[in-house]
C-alpha cells in the first residue's frame, strides 16, 4: 500500500463524438462465432494514453499525474458509483429492477454482532469475514439495491456519517426541478457486426470471417470528467479502439471531489468505513500476483465487513508489431504480429466500501500492491483511491 498525493490537477470534460469500444480482458480474434465483449466505464490507464497523446508534439519529459474518469450528466451533475452497502426499502414486494425508482427508505448495512444470539448458531470459516446485514425491524423481503449511480453530494453525505432516513429517489432543484438522486447507467449497447468477404468471390474469408464486436453508446449530454496535472488544449483524441473519438475540453472540476479527495483518514480509536472511489487492485496471497477484493494484510487489521461486486477483469493478450533495430515504420508494418502476454488482473469495483472495527493500523492512501514494476503507473494514474469515513451505527 502507498500513500496517496494528488497534486492540483487541471480539470477536463471529454465528450464522446462517436460510439465507443473497450474490449474486456478476453483475448480476441477474428472467427466464426466470435464475440468481443466491451468494458465500460474504461481503466483509468485507456483515457491516460488518449489524453498524453495531446502532449507528444511539446515534447515535455515530466511525471503526469491523472485520475478519472468520472461520469458527468448533462447538467454537470457528478455521479459516482453508489457504495455497495447500501439497500431501499420498498414499500410492496415485487419487481425489484422496476420498483428501483419506488422506494421508501434508504438503509445501510452492517457488519453483524457476533455476540448477538441471533447468530450464536451460525458458524463461518476462520479466513472469512462476517456478514453485513439491516437492522432485525428491517422487512429484509423488500430490500434492494438502489440504482448504481449516486450524486456526489450524496456520498459527500454518507463519508460524514450523517443519516441516510431523509434521502428521497428524487429531490428539487433552486429552479423547482424535480431531479433524481440516483441513476440507471446512462448508456446503451450498439452491436456492431463485421463481415470480411473474399475479393473474386460473394464468400466470407474463412481466415477472418464473421465476428462481432459490442460498442457503449453514452446517453445525449453526458461525458467525462479527468483529472490531469498538465495543460492541455481543446482537442478531438482518439479513445478507445477502431478509432473513435472524444472532445477534450477544459472544465472547473467539481469542489466536493476536490474536498474528499483532500480528506485524511480517520485517526481516533473508532469504527471506520473504506470507500473506494477508481479501480483498485487487492494483493490476495502476500507477494504471488493473485488479487481479489481484500488484501491479504487487512484481514489482520480490523477489518470486519466488506460490501463489493464482481471484479473488473483487464489485461490478456495483444497483437502487436514490434520495430527491429534499422527497419524503417513501412517495414515494421510488413512484419508477421508478434503476440504480447500482459498481466491479466481483477481489479476491485469502485463503490466497494470496506468497514474496520477501529482506525485501521495500515497505510490508507490507495489500494494497490506495493511492489512491481507497475507500481509506479498505479500510484501516479491513483488507481484505488479510498475515501475515509467514521462508521454510523
Amino acid at each position: 500500500m502507498t500513500t496517496s498525493s494528488i497534486p492540483n490537477l487541471l480539470w477536463y470534460h471529454l465528450t464522446p463524438l462517436d460510439i465507443l469500444l473497450f474490449r474486456d480482458c478476453k483475448p480476441f480474434s477474428p472467427g466464426e462465432g466470435s464475440w468481443a465483449k466491451g468494458l465500460f466505464p474504461p481503466m483509468p490507464i485507456t483515457v491516460f494514453q488518449a489524453l498524453r497523446s495531446l502532449t507528444e508534439s511539446t515534447h515535455e519529459k515530466k511525471e503526469f499525474e491523472f485520475i478519472g474518469p468520472f461520469l458527468v450528466g448533462p447538467d454537470d451533475q457528478l455521479w459516482i458509483p453508489t457504495p455497495k452497502d447500501l439497500r431501499v426499502h420498498y414499500l410492496e414486494r415485487g419487481d425489484r429492477k422496476t420498483a428501483q425508482d419506488n422506494w421508501t427508505k434508504l438503509v445501510r448495512l452492517q457488519p453483524i454482532d457476533p455476540t448477538d444470539i441471533a447468530w450464536s448458531d451460525i458458524g463461518y470459516a476462520a479466513d472469512t469475514l462476517h456478514p453485513l446485514t439491516v437492522s432485525k425491524a428491517t422487512d429484509t423481503n423488500s430490500l434492494g439495491p438502489p440504482r448504481p449511480w449516486m450524486r456526489i453530494e450524496l456520498l459527500q453525505q454518507y463519508l460524514m456519517g450523517e443519516s441516510l432516513a431523509e434521502i428521497e429517489p428524487t429531490y428539487k432543484t433552486k429552479d423547482g426541478d424535480i431531479k433524481p438522486n440516483f441513476d440507471k447507467d446512462p448508456w446503451g449497447l450498439q452491436i456492431l457486426p463485421h463481415i470480411q468477404m473474399q475479393s473474386d468471390r460473394r464468400q466470407v474469408c474463412d481466415e477472418k470471417g464473421y465476428f462481432t464486436e459490442v460498442a457503449i453508446r453514452l446517453e445525449q449530454g453526458w461525458k467525462f470528467l479527468v483529472g490531469m496535472n498538465t495543460e492541455l488544449p481543446e482537442s478531438v483524441v482518439r479513445l478507445g479502439g477502431e478509432g473513435h473519438r472524444a472532445l477534450v475540453s477544459q472544465s472547473e472540476g467539481n469542489s466536493i471531489l476536490n474536498s474528499l479527495i483532500a480528506q485524511s483518514a480517520p485517526t481516533a480509536e473508532e469504527a471506520s468505513i473504506a470507500y473506494l472511489l477508481t479501480p483498485g487492485l487487492a494483493d490476495i496471497d502476500g507477494d504471488a500476483p493473485r488479487y481479489g477484493a481484500i488484501p491479504s494484510a487487512w484481514r489482520s487489521a480490523g477489518l470486519i465487513g466488506c460490501a463489493t461486486d464482481k471484479p473488473i477483469l483487464w489485461g490478456g493478450i495483444s497483437q502487436i508489431r514490434r520495430k527491429r533495430p534499422g527497419q524503417t515504420e513501412e517495414e515494421r508494418q510488413q512484419n508477421e504480429p508478434r503476440f504480447s502476454v500482459m498481466p491479466q488482473r481483477a481489479f476491485v469495483p469502485p463503490g466497494t466500501v470496506y468497514h474496520f472495527a477501529s482506525a485501521p493500523p495500515i497505510d490508507t492512501g490507495q489500494l494497490i500492491p506495493d511492489r512491481g514494476k507497475s507500481q509506479n503507473m498505479f500510484q501516479t494514474l491513483n488507481y484505488g483511491v479510498l475515501l475515509w469515513s467514521s462508521r454510523s451505527n
